[in-house]
């Protein structure tokens, strides 16, 4: 490792934020979050795959910005990518989604867990960015929740589906298992994953001991983050900074509230 490098890496701290590696002329190649910068940092600047090695070849400088919480450092990195779009975050500075996950009733009246095009009408359960990408979602939560493959469109068949057979399936691609029993599995699903649709103020641990992290959905809409003095007696709402909400965002958020919620 070069020794202006380690020099850098020394000049870090251990806390959860985001960075930013410049190089000599002041150009941002690249911005990552993490819970212990220096530690992330250092990995960047050891590890001898394509991309760090480039990175490594053209960094020159770091800043950062403390969080306090993986879970802001997580929107912010989110944020300032697809605003400066640095060169080496070239996979995230285009997050398109394509495909995303809902629920239908069949006429059964089973839930149906149905893949198909992003329908900027409907709020999703979950998006992907490819069709593959969906898929093995589906699989696996097909198989945890014990659904039925048939019913969430990976099986197709005018009889039972091959999960069945093998004892997997309980029964509701040929109506032999209740209806009810059934949905309360695919609503437990539903209510883990989706998107929250009331009003919810996250409180987070802040970027000192003083103050603590805010970030609030409000109406299903998420509407940004900040940071409060712990002994304010203002309306935190007051302290959050507007935010823009997308379906990255709302990955995140989902991810963080089904891990809370565990």
């Amino acid at each position: 490792m070069r020794e202006d490098l380690k020099n850098i890496i020394k000049g870090l701290p251990t806390i959860p934020g985001v960075y930013y590696i410049f190089t000599r002329e002041d150009r941002l190649i690249y911005i990552g979050k993490s819970n212990n910068i220096r530690k992330r940092l250092s990995q960047h600047f050891t590890c001898t795959d394509r991309k760090s090695i480039k990175i490594q070849n053209f960094a020159s400088k770091v800043t950062y910005e403390p969080t306090g919480s993986e879970l802001i450092a997580l929107l912010m990195e989110s944020e300032e990518i697809k605003y400066y779009k640095p060169i080496y975050n070239r996979a995230q500075r285009h997050s398109i989604f394509y495909y995303g996950l809902y629920p239908e009733r069949t006429k059964e009246g089973y839930i149906s867990l149905q893949l198909r095009k992003i329908d900027n009408q409907t709020q999703e359960i979950n998006s992907y960015l490819s069709l593959k990408q969906g898929k093995e979602d589906l699989f696996r939560i097909t198989e945890t929740y014990k659904l039925c493959q048939k019913i969430n469109g990976l099986y197709k068949s005018k009889t039972q589906c091959f999960q069945y057979t093998i004892h997997e399936c309980l029964g509701a691609c040929i109506n032999k298992e209740p209806v009810h029993k059934y949905n309360q599995r695919v609503q437990l699903y539903l209510n883990k994953n989706s998107f929250p649709q009331d009003t919810l103020l996250l409180k987070l641990p802040g970027r000192t001991n003083n103050e603590k992290g805010l970030v609030l959905i409000e109406n299903g809409i998420y509407k940004g983050f900040g940071f409060c003095p712990k002994r304010s007696r203002k309306d935190p709402a007051t302290f959050i900074v507007p935010k823009s909400d997308n379906k990255d965002i709302r990955r995140i958020l989902r991810s963080y509230l089904k891990n809370k919620n565990k």
